[in-house]
């Protein structure tokens, strides 16, 4: 066995910046992928938990230069569903016993979007309880908001940091997008007791692997529940996408350097959550299903309607834009148990490394 692969297998944060590096810089990943889904059968089990997705809408404040919904794309058909809409596809989810769903939208900061997340969570509360697990996506926020939400009945705050290489980050934002309050969010986050995840795109222009090993080290440092990488995918109506073509080898480059960033990330942290983003089936068919192989336990399938999901594009050619929520739950059931995993239908699927800071 690779020495780096041993030394990460039995105990959390053994590896340095540099072993991370030559970890994600292996061309035969078999061993990798091994060793990391065995350490995630260890922590969480061969069960995958679901995270039913529900995009709100796609107004945004923020003009990243890689996001399909940036301000500054005047293509993009605008829309927000309504807080009926919202609670009946929460409602829908907890009923499909998804056990968990994630509420997210374009940034938006003002009091009306306070009010109208906090409403939402109420109403769900009034259904589910605390059986349903909800994770919020709705970027920066201040301290109190956050508290308000987190009072209202959410459990989790997923803020994406993108890259934590500050130089890189200037480049993929306009200057009045500011790094270091989106690391103090995470922060504020993780103070207020909410299961908090990050995580990065992998493969941008410009982006090292020695980037890629400080955004996992990164991850220790701030002490993250809950993981959602995937690779940089272009789309064409922003400025970073220009010139990039999707060709068959750039699809596959990207797809293994999402697997691999997986792959050491679980090797790394052993007990956080790992979502198998969306972003490895727009590579692959059967890219989700590899993500779990390579050390992913968590799916998010999209449960919005089908009439919305073409107005909430990140980046182009994202998979399941026609499949309705119920024929999404079939398949995505079979194409678990295909592989060897089964989906833990009506639970929460807290994080283990969360539960374990909260029982100290």
């Amino acid at each position: 066995m690779n020495p780096l692969i041993r030394k990460a297998l039995n105990k959390p944060y053994r590896l340095s910046p540099e072993e991370l590096r030559e970890l994600l810089s292996l061309e035969d990943t078999e061993e990798l992928f091994r060793a990391a889904y065995e350490v995630k059968l260890r922590h969480t089990g061969k069960g995958v938990s679901l995270r039913g997705l529900i995009e709100l809408g796609n107004y945004c404040c923020k003009d990243c230069y890689y996001c399909g919904i940036r301000k500054s794309n005047f293509r993009v058909g605008r829309y927000r569903l309504s807080e009926d809409d919202v609670v009946r596809m929460a409602q829908w989810a907890y009923e499909q016993e998804y056990g968990s769903v994630v509420l997210q939208s374009g940034e938006l900061e003002s009091e009306k979007n306070t009010v109208f997340i906090e409403r939402i969570l109420r109403r769900i509360h009034t259904f589910a309880g605390e059986n349903l697990g909800i994770t919020l996506c709705f970027g920066e926020q201040t301290e109190e908001v956050y508290r308000r939400w987190l009072e209202a009945g959410a459990h989790r705050y997923l803020l994406r940091i993108e890259t934590s290489s500050p130089e890189l980050y200037a480049k993929l934002h306009p200057a009045n997008h500011s790094f270091e309050r989106r690391k103090e969010c995470l922060r504020t986050l993780k103070r207020l007791g909410y299961q908090t995840g990050s995580g990065v795109m992998c493969g941008l222009p410009g982006q090292t692997l020695e980037d890629l090993a400080h955004d996992i080290i990164f991850f220790r440092e701030v002490d993250l529940d809950m993981i959602g990488m995937g690779p940089y995918l272009p789309h064409h109506d922003t400025p970073l996408g220009q010139g990039i073509e999707l060709t068959s080898e750039y699809a596959a480059h990207q797809l293994k350097l999402g697997l691999k960033m997986i792959a050491v990330t679980r090797l790394y942290l052993h007990d956080v959550n790992i979502a198998a983003t969306t972003a490895l089936q727009a590579l692959d068919d059967r890219g989700r299903e590899q993500g779990l192989l390579a050390g992913a336990n968590v799916i998010m399938p999209n449960v919005t309607d089908t009439e919305y999901r073409r107005s909430y594009q990140l980046y182009e050619n994202k998979p399941c834009l026609d499949e309705n929520s119920a024929k999404c739950r079939n398949c995505l059931h079979w194409r678990v148990l295909s592989i060897g995993e089964e989906i833990n239908w009506g639970k929460r699927g807290d994080p283990p490394h969360f539960r374990k800071g909260n029982s100290k």
